[in-house]
């Protein structure tokens, strides 16, 4: 695998904080960071459901490789320099519990932030607050 594309919710600010961690790594296996649902994404990958991705983490591999979910995480970390071997421990059976439990916490997580009545995943005025990179 050469390259990653991940797919992430750009008005979600756990999701833009994570982006910003992503690009700060050392990288294996280039990441290219693109919002989900949007042009970019639309045209590099038509066949998606966009609706999907604007709901799950969705990473695309360079072959068509599509992960989401729990292996979408998995994904982004064997790409890291610094995470690889957590990326593989987390595969094995006895890493899927506890991959699987962060990506449910961050789920539920994101899904306080959004608050009540905003199911459709936007924030407020449609824009969630998102933070600028670490300073």
């Amino acid at each position: 695998m050469g390259r990653l594309t991940v797919l992430y919710d750009a008005d979600c600010p756990l999701c833009v904080h994570l982006r910003h961690w992503l690009l700060r790594q050392r990288q294996l296996v280039p990441l290219d960071l693109v919002p989900a649902g949007s042009q970019q994404a639309r045209r590099l990958f038509p066949a998606l459901d966009h609706t999907v991705t604007l709901r799950e983490i969705t990473v695309v591999g360079d072959r068509g490789q599509v992960y989401r979910e729990t292996s979408a995480w998995i994904v982004c970390l064997w790409a890291l320099a610094d995470h690889r071997a957590k990326a593989h421990w987390l595969a094995t059976p006895a890493g899927q519990p506890f991959a699987r439990i962060t990506v449910l916490a961050a789920a539920k997580w994101r899904e306080a932030l959004k608050g009540p009545g905003q199911e459709d995943g936007q924030c407020g005025d449609g824009h969630c607050g998102v933070p600028g990179p670490p300073g």
